[in-house]
């Protein structure tokens, strides 16, 4: 018994010489435990975000693109999703070649619409329907086991952008509940199905 206790207090008398250590490791674990929630796996999910920084940080590199137009990206289970405005078609080209060739990009579903970019309200106000619809699958109740954390939700321009892995009465539901958010004007379903 005392073995253990000396254990112990040795390690928590070590834990302020190695606190960057543990930050790193107890961000690993809030990452694992992230990822735990959500069907892709740890490496798939890894792979994603590895996809996305990688994306951006050649989308970034390209001072037109980046500081003159606006182009969101979202990257799941390597199917990459580009959205946003730009201000003419071969911006658009421009955005969706940079962005290709990471490896593990299974498909790109490009929906940057050629148009003036929008402003801080716009953007608010697509943010907004983004929440409420997160918010509204937490009322979704009728499916045993559902975790609307898996479903990744992305607005643009009123248009709604759903993405997870899900069986088809999840995708059903959560696309029905979808369209009755307030300010949604379409629907487009990115789902991949689990069975």
């Amino acid at each position: 018994m005392h073995v253990r206790l000396f254990a112990w207090l040795l390690l928590l008398s070590t834990l302020p010489l190695i606190g960057g250590c543990f930050l790193a490791v107890a961000g690993g674990v809030a990452a694992g435990a992230s990822a735990a929630h959500d069907r892709r796996g740890v490496g798939t999910w890894a792979d994603d975000k590895r996809i996305y920084l990688g994306a951006y940080d050649s989308l970034n590199k390209d001072k037109e693109l980046a500081l003159k137009n606006n182009v969101g990206i979202v990257v799941y289970n390597g199917t990459m999703l580009l959205v946003g405005e730009v201000r003419t078609a071969e911006l658009k080209m421009r955005a969706e070649r940079l962005v290709s060739g990471f490896d593990g990009t299974r498909r790109i579903v490009n929906e940057i619409e050629v148009r003036e970019p929008e402003g801080f309200w716009s953007r608010r106000r697509d943010n907004t329907i983004t929440a409420h619809a997160k918010t509204a699958l937490l009322d979704l109740t009728s499916l045993p086991g559902f975790d609307p954390t898996r479903v990744n939700i992305t607005t643009a321009h009123r248009t709604v952008y759903l993405m997870g892995k899900l069986n088809r009465e999840e995708a059903e539901a959560v696309t029905d509940i979808t369209r009755e958010v307030a300010g949604v004007e379409r629907v487009v379903k990115l789902f991949e199905y689990t069975e």
